[in-house]
């Protein structure tokens, strides 16, 4: 079967939220096919008739971004059906309510297999077919600041140059043992899991546009973005002005959307204003 030969970009958890406004914009501004992917095939399948009835003509496919069956599948349908991904936007996350009963160490665990792990696995499935001149955007969050780490050696670690995907991985694994142990504080983590998988992102990002540097195909491009404190179902503080998820999806498009030879924007910690912040300062 031939390839098909227009370009690609793919949205993970787009039914709903930031992604489902992701997947709004690309299919306007970008030039090729917009796939929304989703957990639940009803729901997907559902945002994609939404767009329909405003004339955008996004597709779809079923993605559990924690199955790895499913992780493997989409990526087999995408290696049989397109030439390469041009932009990746991992966008699919969790996040417990303040009002949670969940044990402490419940949320870590689930947080960070979600947030962290499985982001991994979608990257590992889908790096491969990654073609020179891509745009990989990784949402992060406005707490995934370094300074929000107490400890002054974990951050150092978090935010060396030499920090590798394996170390990173055991830090996060560390986590949540020591989290589900009760004794989290005294190995300088904080207690807000969510702080720390988004964190791990971040970092996570930083090791990847390193590693993309030295591969052989050229200009592809990595940045973890806070999209705003956007009103959407993992929001939980009524108190606080939110952005619409226009609003959220604006600097992730931009991202997602970066020119060939970007080099300001690359292996970067954006704002939602799609200004540069300094992650291991800010």
């Amino acid at each position: 079967m031939a390839l098909a030969t227009r370009r690609l970009a793919i949205v993970t958890g787009s039914n709903k939220g930031i992604g489902y406004a992701i997947v709004k914009a690309l299919c306007k501004q970008f030039d090729g096919d917009v796939y929304l992917t989703a957990r639940d095939v009803g729901r997907g399948q559902a945002a994609v008739e939404e767009l329909n009835k405003q004339d955008l003509k996004p597709k779809f496919h079923q993605l559990d971004v924690t199955d790895t069956d499913s992780v493997a599948a989409f990526a087999k349908f995408v290696a049989d059906n397109y030439a390469g991904i041009d932009v990746l936007v991992n966008n699919a996350a969790i996040s417990f309510k303040a009002a949670a009963t969940e044990p402490f160490g419940v949320q870590a665990e689930e947080t960070i297999r979600v947030n962290y792990f499985a982001l991994r696995t979608v990257c590992d499935a889908l790096f491969p077919l990654l073609v020179s001149g891509a745009r990989v955007v990784n949402l992060s969050s406005s707490v995934s600041r370094l300074s929000l780490i107490p400890s002054e050696e974990l951050r150092q670690t978090l935010s060396s140059p030499q920090l590798s995907t394996d170390e990173l991985d055991t830090l996060m694994r560390q986590f949540v043992e020591k989290a589900k142990s009760g004794n989290h504080e005294q190995f300088g983590w904080p207690s807000f899991a969510y702080c720390v998988a988004k964190v791990g992102v971040s970092a996570l990002s930083f090791i990847q546009q390193r590693e993309f540097d030295v591969d052989p195909r050229r200009d592809i491009v990595v940045n973890s973005v806070h999209p705003g404190y956007v009103d959407t179902d993992m929001t939980s503080d009524k108190s606080c002005h939110k952005l619409t998820i226009e609003e959220g999806a604006d600097a992730p498009v931009y991202l997602s959307l970066l020119p060939p030879g970007e080099q300001n924007f690359k292996g970067r910690y954006v704002w939602n204003d799609r200004s540069i912040k300094d992650w291991r300062n800010y």
